[in-house]
């Protein structure tokens, strides 16, 4: 069986999805590693480490999908510009693909991956059991975009994070407001509290009122009605409108005393909830920071630009959408530990082994012999009786 690493081809994506020390892991379980030239340079693995740890480095990209088996990613296939062709036609009829999909926005892809006999792996659909911890790509990315999110905050406020006592006078330590308290903001919280910050946390879910406390935070408890806040899977549920009129107008006075706020809520499968207003960003200080990462998904912000950086009555919101690509050295070790241990479940004695009884394979299968498999993504895929 021979598995391919390709090259991630999505702008600013620096993260490759095998790093050298993990290829032993598959050779063991006899499997051949091809890697597409290039591929973990810009995650400072060169060529050279993976020749040493016994892959095949291959230059020709066409090549390396045609004789592979399962090819492993990072990111969701896309339009090869430089091929003038998209990745998902580079790959083999009846092959294998293990990614982040992103499957829920991706309905293209999801069918081409479909029409072209694909049998295709969505990591973010992994399930939140203890066997599947080792394999949980969504938790380690999560935590570096946590991390990052309040070291780009700290390189654009105009302040000090820390307590300071000098003798030109004492420095006040900044307020840091993090909403969201799953595995990003929980490492945001830590983060901000290393860094010398005074830091409240929120989340719909009163449940992680101990987690935050833990990482050194307030808890900051809302008058609202979240009996069903949380899914059964662990994640957030979505509210009504009117549930997130009432936050907006509870939470304007943490806001707005903030010097960041980094807001990190998402709901799997829908659009990110609107949690700031522009009336409440005009509240805040100047100089002040917020950081969208549900950027990608539209945003907790009035006004963040996914992927840009936009200064509004005074107050920068960043809506990068690419922090654990910038952190490309450490989010490709952990991605590789997630995916490799992944990849080796569906294998008995070398040869795939697709077990429909096992949990962690039948809720990440997303098409398989021509055909879309996975409920929930057939659910949002499906056409509407008018057509629409």
């Amino acid at each position: 069986m021979i598995v391919a690493i390709p090259k991630e081809i999505l702008p600013n994506e620096r993260r490759v999805a095998l790093i050298p020390t993990t290829i032993s892991t598959l050779k063991k379980n006899g499997v051949e590693v091809w890697v597409e030239k290039g591929a973990g340079a810009k995650a400072q693995f060169p060529d050279s480490a993976y020749e040493e740890a016994g892959a095949k480095v291959e230059e020709s990209i066409e090549l390396l999908y045609q004789n592979a088996d399962v090819v492993l990613k990072v990111r969701p296939p896309a339009f090869h510009e430089a091929l003038n062709k998209h990745e998902v036609d580079l790959l083999k009829p009846q092959s294998v693909l293990v990614s982040l999909l992103d499957a829920y926005f991706q309905p293209e892809t999801i069918q081409k991956l479909a029409e072209r006999e694909v049998t295709s792996f969505a990591l973010e659909f992994l399930p939140r059991i203890t066997r599947a911890q080792s394999m949980d790509v969504l938790s380690s990315m999560s935590a570096i975009a946590g991390y990052r999110a309040v070291v780009s905050a700290a390189a654009e406020l105009p302040k000090y994070f820390p307590m300071l006592m000098t003798a030109a006078g004492t420095i006040t330590p900044a307020k840091v407001f993090v909403i969201g308290a799953g595995v990003a903001g929980l490492m945001a919280i830590a983060t901000a509290k290393r860094l010398g910050a005074i830091v409240e946390a929120y989340d719909t879910r009163p449940v992680v009122k101990e987690q935050v406390e833990s990482v050194g935070a307030k808890f900051v408890e809302l008058k609202l009605d979240t009996e069903n806040a949380e899914s059964k899977g662990g994640y957030a549920q979505a509210q009504s409108e009117e549930f997130y009129q009432k936050q907006q107008a509870m939470m304007i006075q943490y806001v707005s005393s903030a010097d960041v706020v980094i807001t990190t809520a998402a709901i799997p499968g829908k659009k990110a909830p609107r949690l700031i207003t522009d009336e409440m960003v005009q509240k805040m200080k100047p100089g002040s920071v917020i950081v969208d990462l549900a950027s990608e998904r539209g945003g907790n912000v009035e006004g963040t630009v996914e992927s840009e950086k936009v200064i509004k009555h005074g107050v920068t919101l960043l809506g990068y959408a690419d922090h654990p690509a910038r952190v490309a050295v450490h989010s490709s070790q952990l991605y590789s530990k997630n995916i490799s241990t992944f990849f080796v479940n569906l294998l008995n004695e070398g040869a795939l082994n697709l077990n429909m009884e096992d949990e962690i394979i039948a809720h990440t299968l997303v098409t398989h012999k021509g055909d879309i498999v996975h409920a929930g993504v057939k659910e949002i895929l499906r056409p509407t009786e008018n057509g629409e």
